[in-house]
C-alpha cells in the first residue's frame, strides 16, 4: 500500500522540480540506457545485440499499449500513485535486468521497465501537470521539458562511468536504487494527490491565451496525433542511427559523437527560449516551429552541407520544441477537461511508433544507405510540416468563427 503524503500542500515550484529531476531519473534508468550498456552486454552474454537493443523497442510498445490506462487513471486519481507505480516498474526491471541469467529473463525484465516507461516519461508527468493546474499548466510543462533536457546530458557519462567502475550489472543495480530509494519516496512523499478537475473549470481559456478547439473526437484529434507520431518516428529513428549517418557521410566516430552530442544542448536552449516566450502565443506556432526546424535540419543533412553543426542545431532546437508542443497544445486546443486522458490516447500510437522505428530505420540504411534514409525522412519531416499547417488552420478558423459568433 502506498503512503500517503503529509497533508501539507506543494508549492507548484516544488512540484516541478521534483518531476524534473525524477524524469532525469526515469528517462536516464529506461530510455537512455541502451546506448551505453548495449555493446557491454552482448560481448559479455553472447546474446546477439539486435536482442539487447530490441529490449528497449519491446518496453517501448508496452508502454504504448498501456498508456491509455494510464492517462485514465490519472484523470481519475492524479499522478502522484501512477508516477510511484513507475518508479517500482523500472526499479525492479533494472534488478530483472542485473540478474539476467539469459535473453528471456532479460526481454522480460524489459517488459517490466515497459510498464514503468509508459507510466513515467514525459506524457504521464504532463498528464500529472494539467490534472494539478488546469490552463496554467503550460508553463509547469515548459519548465519541466527544460528539465528533461538535460536527462541525456547527465545520464550517458554517468552510466559511461558506472560502467567503468561496476560493469552493466551493477550500472543495472545502481538505477534500480536510484528508482526505489529516491525517486519512489519523491513521488510519495513530495507530490499531491491531485486535485479535483472542477477547481479548474473556473479558469476561463480566453485568459490564457487560448480557446479550446472542440471536442477531441473530431477529425483534428487524428491530424494532432498524425504529426505527434511522425514527430516521434522521426525523432526516434534519427536518435538511434544518426552515428552511422553522419559517418557515412565521412566523419570519423570521434567527429560524429562530437557533432552529435551538440543535439542536448541544441534542445535545452531552445526550451529555454520557449520558456521567456511562450505567454505570448499559442502553442501552434511551437509546433510550427518544431516540424520546420526538424526538416531544414535533416534537408542540410540530406543535401551534404558542409557545416553539420548548423543543421544538427536546426534538428536538435525541433526536438526541443517537439517536446512541450507535446504537452502544451493538446491543452490549448481541448482545455484541461479530460487532459491526462486524452494525453494517454495520444501517447499509444507515438510510442509504439518510436518502438518499431529503429528496426525500421536499419532496414532503411541497409537497402538504401544514409542518403535513402534521410530522403526517407526528410520526406516524413516536410509531411509533418503540411500537417502542422493543417493543425494550424484548424485552430485559427474556429478561433475566427468563435469571434464572429461572440
Amino acid at each position: 500500500m502506498i503512503v500517503s503524503p503529509p497533508s501539507t500542500p506543494r508549492s507548484r515550484q516544488t512540484v516541478i522540480t521534483v518531476l524534473g529531476l525524477t524524469q532525469i531519473m526515469a528517462w536516464g534508468s529506461s530510455y537512455y540506457l541502451p546506448a551505453v550498456i548495449a555493446p557491454a552486454v552482448a560481448a559479455d552474454t553472447g546474446w546477439p545485440l539486435a536482442w539487447v537493443v530490441g529490449g528497449l523497442s519491446l518496453g517501448l510498445l508496452v508502454a504504448g499499449l498501456i498508456s491509455p490506462h494510464v492517462g485514465s487513471s490519472i484523470e481519475r486519481h492524479g499522478g502522484r500513485n501512477v508516477l510511484a507505480f513507475s518508479a517500482a516498474c523500472i526499479g525492479l526491471g533494472q534488478i530483472g535486468l542485473a540478474v539476467a541469467p539469459n535473453r528471456g529473463v532479460y526481454i522480460a525484465a524489459w517488459l517490466v521497465i515497459g510498464l514503468g516507461m509508459g507510466a513515467g516519461l514525459y506524457d504521464a508527468a504532463f498528464a500529472t501537470l494539467g490534472r494539478l493546474y488546469g490552463h496554467s499548466a503550460r508553463s509547469a510543462i515548459t519548465t519541466l521539458s527544460l528539465f528533461g533536457g538535460f536527462a541525456s546530458t547527465v545520464c550517458w557519462p554517468l552510466s559511461a562511468f558506472l560502467m567503468g567502475e561496476t560493469g552493466w550489472r551493477g550500472t543495472c543495480l545502481i538505477y534500480a536504487a536510484v528508482q526505489l530509494l529516491i525517486a519512489l519516496p519523491l513521488y510519495i512523499f513530495m507530490l499531491p494527490r491531485g486535485i479535483p478537475l472542477e477547481s479548474h473549470q473556473g479558469q476561463p481559456a480566453a485568459a490564457q491565451g487560448s480557446l479550446p478547439l472542440q471536442p477531441p473526437s473530431t477529425p483534428v484529434m487524428i491530424v494532432l496525433a498524425a504529426t505527434l507520431t511522425l514527430a516521434a518516428v522521426i525523432s526516434s529513428t534519427v536518435s538511434v542511427h544518426l552515428l552511422t549517418i553522419l559517418q557515412a557521410s565521412g566523419l570519423t566516430l570521434a567527429a560524429a559523437v562530437g557533432f552529435g552530442a551538440m543535439v542536448g544542448p541544441s534542445q535545452v536552449s531552445a526550451r529555454a527560449v520557449e520558456m521567456m516566450i511562450a505567454r505570448f502565443h499559442h502553442p501552434i506556432w511551437t509546433k510550427l516551429a518544431s516540424v520546420t526546424f526538424v526538416a531544414v535540419g535533416i534537408a542540410a543533412l540530406w543535401v551534404g552541407m558542409p557545416v553539420v553543426a548548423v543543421a544538427l542545431a536546426f534538428y536538435g532546437g525541433g526536438i526541443g520544441l517537439e517536446t512541450i508542443a507535446r504537452g502544451t497544445l493538446p491543452l490549448a486546443m481541448f482545455g484541461p477537461s479530460a487532459y491526462a486522458k486524452l494525453m494517454g490516447r495520444l501517447a499509444m500510437p507515438s510510442l509504439i511508433a518510436q518502438a518499431a522505428a529503429p528496426s525500421i530505420g536499419a532496414l532503411l540504411l541497409e537497402r538504401g544507405g544514409a542518403h535513402g534514409t534521410l530522403a526517407v525522412l526528410l520526406s516524413l519531416a516536410i509531411l509533418n510540416v503540411v500537417l502542422a499547417c493543417s493543425l494550424g488552420w484548424m485552430i485559427f478558423r474556429r478561433r475566427a468563427l468563435q469571434l464572429r459568433l461572440q
